[in-house]
């Protein structure tokens, strides 16, 4: 039996983006939705219960908020709880990859990306993963704080990982793919898969997106 295609909805203001986009993204993906304003999205959004939402930066609409506006005003409702938001955007500036990632976005994509990239960043945050463009991650860096004590907490959480570990870990926390983690660090990706494995369980965590925001708030990217 084939598997049902992830129900997606496009956010972007401008129509031949979308159109683009849409003829893009691979089979496993379905876009049930396209919304071009604030406002449109919030109302799309909570009729359609996408799986996952391709979402603008700078959105016109409501009240001038952009993709984060939407994220806020859709935080809490349980009609969109299940919802998971992936930022697609030109701009790779680090206020606006803070901003949507505070609102509670799973992931930063700029729009150089590729619709093959596009789509497995979905099926991947789809999944529970943080993902970002490959070094993007490390915009965010300002908006975690490390203090003093979590640092000391952090040197005996590094201590049990190897060498070898600690650097795939950081290399995955920015967001990049298993093969392309495999590719940067000439290893395999079967070995990158039982290095991250490893290190998510010594660290206890369960997934990337934790792993990310643990590297992210111990300032290790």
């Amino acid at each position: 039996m084939a598997e049902v295609p992830i129900r997606v909805v496009i956010v972007d203001d401008h129509q031949i983006f979308r159109t683009g986009l849409r003829a893009e993204l691979g089979p496993e993906l379905e876009v049930v939705g396209e919304a071009a304003t604030v406002d449109e999205a919030v109302a799309q959004i909570g009729r359609l219960r996408p799986e996952v939402v391709l979402l603008d930066v700078h959105l016109p609409g409501g009240s001038g908020g952009g993709g984060a506006e939407v994220l806020q005003r859709l935080a809490g409702d349980p009609v969109a709880s299940h919802t998971r938001f992936l930022a697609l955007s030109v701009s790779d500036a680090a206020d606006d990859v803070v901003s949507v990632i505070r609102a509670g976005a799973r992931g930063y994509l700029t729009k150089t990306a590729t619709g093959g990239e596009v789509t497995e960043a979905v099926l991947r945050v789809r999944g529970g993963d943080a993902v970002f463009s490959p070094r993007l991650a490390g915009f965010v860096l300002d908006a975690f704080g490390a203090g003093v004590g979590e640092t000391a907490a952090t040197d005996d959480e590094l201590d049990r990982l190897s060498a070898r570990e600690q650097e795939v870990m950081r290399i995955i926390a920015r967001g990049y793919s298993y093969k392309e983690a495999a590719a940067e660090l000439y290893l395999s990706v079967k070995t990158i898969e039982t290095h991250v494995s490893n290190v998510l369980r010594k660290l206890q965590l369960s997934n990337r997106h934790e792993l990310t925001a643990w590297a992210l708030s111990r300032r290790l990217l």
